[in-house]
């Protein structure tokens, strides 16, 4: 346990009205003003500005509420605690893993800080493809400064890390541009460990920042409460049927229920939860449209191992970032793709390089040498390019269907050529691509031909997520989109949508900022139409 100050412990002795698993048994029956699914981006923002009103809300969480003093650095803890099915989380046929935070705080609790506002052609895509006349910048602009203040999201200015610094040399040296990328921490240790929680507080999460404001102004906050159905009735939401879990999100034996009556309700529990929460309620869909567009980044690796050590677990984890193989074609053309340094830890690690045996053993033995590029490829702007589907299972539960295309993996292989130019440019003794048939090579060129001839398919290239966009895409009318240019549902009028899960495409960057800013400027529309008053995020 760490000697920082812990707000949650001390938010709980001050009497914070916290239910669920240890901390008290759940209400058969709970009324209020405002119901919200979920604790991470959207819903963090949106409880924060309903309760500052006068609302009073109860904020429904699936996972545990854990605190600084839980984070111990420590792999074998965090992922079994704080993600979405113990961090094993695929698609339907294995081919994409996701990382998604499940815990009080969400994936804000877990990720790795990058903070980047919507990008400019991605907003005037929406504009121009799904009717979103007031998503331009100017627009956003007043709400993303509001989150960015809120949150202490600036540039990194200290130096990268030498994992970052790489990706930062490689470029120069083929005059690639590259830049720093901004982060939302305060007081930052450079631990390195943003992906286990952040033992120091730093992480301006909602964790630490939004979520605690809502509950000192008198929210209840359930947790190891999944949020199962919505009940229908009259064009309305009538009421909003939950089951307690276990920390490991197996229902709780007994099957302990809780029913919530609002006056309103907002889904925010992320791109596959809030989907899934609709296709269980049945939900008015009169276009097919829930679940559908459910986008990805899908992420290839490349690794390579240096002279000197490059100790990728310490330090600030993303720090350096460039889009020239983004910006330097159309939007709607062949994937682009973003290019960052991920942090490396033995575990993640080691799930994912590919091979087993002794070449897997010999791998990981260079591990302190080991350097790791990630591409995001920016799926949902090309007719090719149209994402997935949020499916229910036998049980109700949720899985993403997600074909990784010949599309898709042709811009997965221009990833892995552009990664280890950049890698063999920055000194690189050896480069592997994360495929199952690759090798490590140790020359461009030798690389380069290697590359054109893997085989690019589901399971043999290794791809992974952790931003998990759509299914309940926003759009200016009724048969393009789920929710309204307000978050608001289309066909039940009490009910609105503030996360990720509204975006129509992927955004093209790593994805808090846009859930924070946007989700910003949905809730004090909400806050409006429910009280009369204005209310900002201070």
């Amino acid at each position: 346990m760490s000697n920082f100050p812990d707000p949650i412990r001390e938010g709980l002795q001050r009497g914070w009205k916290v239910l669920g698993g240890a901390l008290g048994p759940l209400p058969e029956k709970i009324t209020c003003d405002v119901a919200v699914v979920g604790s991470g981006a959207g819903a963090g923002i949106t409880a924060e500005l309903l309760t500052r009103a006068g609302l009073s809300v109860v904020i429904v969480e699936e996972g545990p509420l854990k605190s600084s003093g839980d984070f111990r650095q420590r792999e074998s803890e965090a992922y079994p605690t704080l993600y979405q099915e113990s961090g094993s989380r695929k698609t339907e046929d294995k081919g994409v893993s996701i990382l998604q935070g499940r815990c009080v705080g969400g994936s804000t609790t877990v990720n790795w800080t990058s903070s980047f506002r919507t990008p400019e052609p991605t907003l005037r895509f929406w504009q121009e493809h799904f009717g979103l006349k007031d998503y331009g910048q100017d627009a956003l602009a007043p709400y993303f400064e509001q989150a960015e203040r809120r949150l202490h999201i600036s540039p990194w200015l200290a130096p990268p890390n030498e994992n970052n610094a790489l990706l930062q040399r490689g470029a120069h040296k083929l005059g690639i541009p590259a830049a720093a990328i901004a982060r939302n921490v305060k007081g930052c240790w450079s631990l390195g460990s943003c992906g286990l929680g952040c033992p120091t507080n730093a992480k301006q999460s909602m964790l630490v920042t939004t979520i605690p404001v809502a509950l000192d102004k008198g929210a209840t906050l359930l947790v190891e409460t999944r949020a199962e159905q919505l009940v229908l009735g009259g064009g309305k939401v009538q009421a909003l049927r939950c089951v307690a879990v276990q920390p490991n999100s197996a229902p709780v034996e007994g099957g302990k229920t809780t029913t919530i009556v609002a006056k309103h309700f907002v889904l925010a529990g992320g791109a596959i939860n809030s989907p899934a929460v609709l296709l269980r309620s049945k939900a008015p869909d009169p276009h097919g449209l829930v679940g559908t567009r459910t986008f990805l980044h899908p992420v290839v690796m490349s690794a390579a191992v240096l002279e000197q050590k490059v100790e990728g677990w310490a330090g600030a984890p993303q720090t350096v970032y460039t889009d020239h193989f983004m910006d330097t074609q159309p939007i709607d053309g062949p994937m682009g793709f973003k290019l960052e340094a991920p942090p490396l830890h033995p575990v993640i690690l080691a799930t994912t390089m590919p091979g087993y045996g002794q070449p897997h053993a010999d791998l990981l033995a260079k591990f302190p040498h080991t350097h790791v590029l990630l591409a995001l490829l920016r799926d949902g702007f090309h007719p090719q390019a149209a994402g997935g589907r949020v499916k229910l299972r036998g049980d109700g539960s949720a899985v993403l269907d997600y074909p990784l295309n010949d599309f898709v993996m042709e811009g997965a292989r221009r990833a892995l050529l552009a990664m280890a130019e950049i890698q063999f440019a920055a000194g690189a003794q050896e480069v592997l691509p994360v495929h199952e048939r690759a090798q490590p090579y140790t020359s461009w060129a030798q690389a380069q031909s290697a590359i054109n001839a893997l085989p690019m398919q589901p399971l043999l290239t290794k791809v992974v997520s952790a931003h998990v966009m759509g299914g309940c895409g926003m759009a200016g009318s009724e048969a393009q989109g789920v929710v309204r240019a307000d978050g608001g549902h289309w066909q039940l009028e009490n009910l609105s949508v503030h996360d990720g899960s509204i975006f129509p495409t992927s955004v093209g960057a790593n994805p808090q900022l846009s859930i924070y800013g946007i989700t910003n400027r949905l809730a004090q529309g909400l806050v409006q139409r429910l009280t009369g008053k204005a209310e900002a995020l201070a």
